[in-house]
This record gives C-alpha cells, sequence and structure tokens, in this order.
C-alpha cells in the first residue's frame, strides 16, 4: 500500500553526483509522532516549503528514499521565470489578463528565490544569467516578435535580436531570438539540501526512508500511516512528491514525460557569449547552461511517456542526438559527453503547476505538474502555501489550484 505513484525517476550518470552537497540527519521513523505540518517528499519542493514554515510552524519532514535523491540530481537547474508556454500562447490558453499575472509571479519568485538564498548563505553555485529564446517550431521570427512585444506590455524587459543580430552577438543561426535578464543557474541537489538544513537548524525533523501507505482525515488534522507500522499525526499534510503523483489527486490534467540531459567535460575555450542561459521555441526544446567549471550542461529531446525501461534504453541514441545538437548550435565547443542522463517530468497543458488543497481531501494539500520550470515553481509553492498556512490569501492562488 502506498498513497503515491512509484517510479524510477532517473537512470543514468547524473552531473550533480559527483559535487559534495551537505548531509543532511535523516533519521528512521521508530515511533509514532505529532507534528504541526507534515511534508511528503525532501526533494526541492519540500526543502524550499519546509525552510518557508519552519519559523511559524512544528515541521516534520519524510521522504521514501533520502533527501534530494530523487528527481533533484535529475534537474539541469536553469531557474528561469519564462514559462514553458509563450506569454502570447498562454493568454489563448487561459486569458490575457491571468497570463501575464503568472508570467509577473514568475518573475518575482525568481528574484525572491536569489535574495533568499544568498541571505540564507546557501552555497549552491548560484549565478545570475541572461537567458537566450531561439525561434523554433512553436514561434518563428513573426512569433517571436509577437512574443517580445507581449512581454514588454506586460512590463518584462525583454530584448528583440534580429537574425542579424543575433549571429553577430551570438553566432548563432536563427531567424529572431529573445534576450531576457536576470535568471539563473544553480547546482539544484546543494539547493535542495541547504535549504533542507537550514530547516533542520530550526527545529524541522527529517525521517527517511518513510513510505507514507494510508491517510485518514478527520476534523483536526490527518493520521499517516508509514510502511514501518507507526503514524504520524499532523494538522495538514503536503505531498511534495514530485512526478510520483498522490493517488487521491485527479490525474486529468496532468500527464508525465521523459527528458534527458549531457554535461560535457570542462571547455578550454571561451564559451559563448554572456554567458547566459539557451533554449528554443520549440516542441521538444533544447536547452543550454554552462557551470562554474567551465562544462556545458545540454538537455531535451523530450519523449511523451513514462515507461522506465523505453525511456531508459533510449538514453545512448539521445546521448549522440544530444551531441549533435550542441555541436551544430556551438560548433566550437567539444560537445562529447562525460555524464549522460535521463528522468521523469511532470507536464500539465497550460505550463502551470497544480499547487493547492487537494479537492474532497481535507487538511492536504499537493504540488505537481512543474514541467521545466521546476525550480521557480518550488518557490512560488513555498510562497503561497506559507501564506495559506499562516491565515492570508495569496492572490495567485486560483492560478494553480487543482478546481
Amino acid at each position: 500500500m502506498t498513497t503515491t505513484e512509484r517510479r524510477n525517476l532517473r537512470t543514468g550518470r547524473s552531473y550533480w553526483l559527483g559535487r559534495r552537497a551537505p548531509r543532511i540527519a535523516a533519521q528512521p521513523l521508530r515511533k509514532d509522532i505529532k507534528t504541526e505540518v507534515l511534508i511528503v517528499g525532501a526533494g526541492i519542493s519540500g526543502s524550499f516549503l519546509a525552510e518557508a514554515l519552519c519559523e511559524t510552524h512544528r515541521v516534520v519532514v519524510v521522504d521514501r528514499r533520502g533527501p534530494a535523491t530523487g528527481s533533484t540530481p535529475a534537474s539541469t537547474a536553469l531557474i528561469e521565470f519564462e514559462i514553458d508556454t509563450p506569454l502570447v500562447l498562454l493568454a489563448d490558453k487561459i486569458g490575457r489578463r491571468d497570463a501575464i499575472r503568472a508570467w509577473r509571479r514568475s518573475r518575482l519568485a525568481v528574484t525572491a528565490l536569489a535574495e533568499r538564498t544568498r541571505r540564507l548563505g546557501i552555497d549552491c553555485d548560484l549565478v545570475e544569467r541572461s537567458s537566450l529564446y531561439l525561434s523554433g517550431d512553436i514561434l518563428d521570427a513573426e512569433g517571436i516578435a509577437a512574443e517580445a512585444e507581449a512581454r514588454q506590455a506586460a512590463g518584462i524587459e525583454t530584448e528583440f535580436l534580429s537574425r542579424h543580430a543575433l549571429k553577430q552577438r551570438f553566432g548563432i543561426a536563427r531567424s529572431a531570438a529573445l534576450l531576457a535578464f536576470n535568471d539563473y543557474a544553480a547546482d539544484p541537489r546543494r539547493l535542495a539540501l541547504g535549504y533542507l538544513d537550514v530547516a533542520v537548524s530550526r527545529g524541522t525533523e527529517v525521517y527517511a526512508p518513510v513510505d507514507v501507505t494510508d491517510i485518514e482525515t478527520h476534523s483536526g488534522g490527518i493520521v499517516a500511516a508509514t510502511g514501518a507500522g507507526h503514524t504520524i499525526r499532523a494538522e495538514t499534510i503536503i505531498f511534495c512528491t514530485g512526478y510520483e503523483r498522490p493517488l487521491f489527486v485527479p490525474g486529468r490534467k496532468h500527464r508525465v514525460a521523459s527528458t534527458y540531459a549531457i554535461a560535457t567535460r570542462p571547455q578550454k575555450r571561451r564559451l559563448w557569449p554572456g554567458p547566459c542561459l539557451v533554449w528554443e521555441a520549440s516542441d521538444p526544446y533544447l536547452y543550454v547552461r554552462d557551470t562554474p567549471g567551465g562544462a556545458v550542461i545540454c538537455g531535451g529531446e523530450d519523449e511523451d511517456f513514462l515507461d522506465p525501461e523505453a525511456r531508459d534504453g533510449l538514453l545512448p541514441r539521445k546521448t549522440r542526438a544530444l551531441e549533435k545538437k550542441l555541436a551544430r548550435l556551438f560548433p566550437e565547443l567539444d560537445s562529447r559527453a562525460t555524464y549522460a542522463w535521463t528522468g521523469s517530468f511532470g507536464v500539465t497543458s497550460t505550463g502551470l503547476p497544480l499547487i493547492g488543497r487537494v479537492p474532497g481531501k481535507p487538511h492536504c494539500w499537493a504540488v505537481l505538474g512543474f514541467g521545466g520550470n521546476g525550480i521557480t515553481y518550488a518557490q512560488i509553492t513555498a510562497q503561497l502555501i506559507r501564506t495559506e498556512l499562516t491565515g492570508s490569501r495569496d492572490p495567485d492562488g486560483d492560478l494553480y489550484a487543482f478546481t
């Protein structure tokens, strides 16, 4: 028995697992316990949320594997405010007003995350980057120009680059691009563990491996049963289980797909001008970033399925495809992969996540469908749920609600 789906979330050799990271004092659960907030999942979203809530609530975090050992090491950690769905297309899906609200909230979330990470003193190689968005099969040059106009009208600073300007400044042959500002990149594993470490220093308890197998709700909260036979009583339970959806959460707005990534050896020559994050207005899109050590991370080649065996079987072919695409985009780079990995990720039809109370399940919250903006949406999750649990109302909560 379990309350969430079980998935093989990633395979291969992740770049981040070769880097040192904080050790979190996770302990086995050997008795029944009680808390105010129970967070299920100790990845990016669970860690951010634990840090956000630990000053106002007693918090317990549990994870069936261990802190930051699920999908977190599979992240490529491009921390962008730009949503997977372009502003002009999101406006067609949910209306212009709400689309602008969603983009502005992402912009604010990235700014807040960078500032909070610095103030907490978390060492995670956080670096500021511009973001270069290339024309592709979703937005051609005309579409890119319209996207620039829509962003500027929403108060989001963006620079349109013509074919000539793009070639001259970045050496890339595409019909057009957008240059955005004040995005970030980081080491996702150290970022998550850094936040969780801060939460632990403030009294948060972390238990792993612990599998929540059943939940009973009552007027005052919940009782969570665990696989080891112990129980956890809490006023609120929040499922931050990423791409393992809670079984009681409606799945019609959410699906799981597969993505691939490589990392090169440190480059001997200067990387592309900027430096900046690079991605495409395509489906699936290619995305590229650098690391502080001069390596290049490149991802994409997404597949619209979640079968782990099929996903993993494609890793060698997808690795070669990413090497070739990276070489075409930046011929001066050594595009050979030193690391290659694959993982699952959740998506929604709008590109917006699902964050909120679970319909028909009192005292239960869930977050899922983070797509390519996992770290940005994890920050919005922490902000939104902290606001709601401290007695206020988040003005953008309706954008992400399950109903």
